[in-house]
């Protein structure tokens, strides 16, 4: 029965899973250029910003544009552009995604953003292999614990800001500006506590070819606790019918 079911979601809904898996492996393409371009030495805008603040802050501008011109192409409007295995399981919890389709879209997710990094390596080489790009692996800043709660928040933020403002009639059509808002503050402004990942599969497709696990499963518990925390607040002050879709 569970076999028929998952083959019955695949054969309807492979084109969905496809673009899951497209969108987060486009995203870490541009995540690993920005990362170049900002932040290694040898790149001529790197050395003409000589601030790591500043630096971080145009990586962060242009990953949250990146995030923006996702969600809103074709195909982010078609899958939902979820590119993120906590989101996904939040909205599974939230009984808006199929298990079946949740299960796909994980992945799809995994496999797309490893990809994605696979295709920098080719692109970029030692550029984007060594230090200080190093593979754009999320790693823990002075302290693993204070990067787990600082994973932990901003994953809570990201999460209650969707549901708010995709469920907002009037604010709905500007969700993927806010949540795109949001990864430019985060990159700029958190990163330096935990690598700014809130997303397991972005943090696995770094940490896959680089062979960097020791901090991985950061990003996998501060997520997901993050994100489901955030949906059970939600439940608890709108209720389940205040959650319209997962897109």
């Amino acid at each position: 029965m569970v076999a028929m079911s998952m083959s019955r979601a695949l054969r309807s809904h492979w084109p969905e899973y496809l673009i899951e898996g497209a969108l987060l492996g486009l995203f870490m393409i541009s995540a690993a250029v920005m990362s170049v371009l900002f932040a290694h030495p040898a790149s001529p805008v790197a050395r003409a910003i000589g601030d790591s603040n500043v630096a971080r802050a145009g990586i962060g501008a242009a990953m949250g544009l990146t995030n923006v011109a996702l969600i809103y192409s074709r195909w982010g409007k078609q899958s939902g552009a979820h590119m993120n295995p906590a989101v996904t399981l939040t909205f599974l919890r939230l009984g808006k995604v199929a298990r079946e389709d949740a299960f796909f879209y994980v992945a799809a997710q995994f496999a797309g953003g490893t990809l994605g990094v696979c295709v920098a390596i080719a692109l970029l080489g030692p550029l984007f292999t060594e230090p200080p790009v190093q593979y754009a692996a999320t790693l823990p800043g002075s302290d693993a614990w204070l990067a787990l709660a600082a994973e932990f928040g901003i994953s809570m933020l990201m999460m209650t800001t969707i549901l708010i403002v995709s469920n907002s009639p009037t604010l709905a059509p500007f969700a993927g500006i806010f949540g795109g808002a949001l990864v430019a503050f985060f990159i700029a402004f958190e990163a330096p506590l935990s690598g700014m990942s809130m997303n397991p599969a972005r943090s696995f497709a770094s940490a896959a070819p680089a062979q960097m696990w020791q901090h991985f499963w950061i990003y996998v518990v501060g997520p997901l606790a993050g994100m489901f925390t955030a949906s059970e607040l939600y439940l608890r002050l709108f209720g389940r019918a205040r959650v319209k879709c997962a897109k």
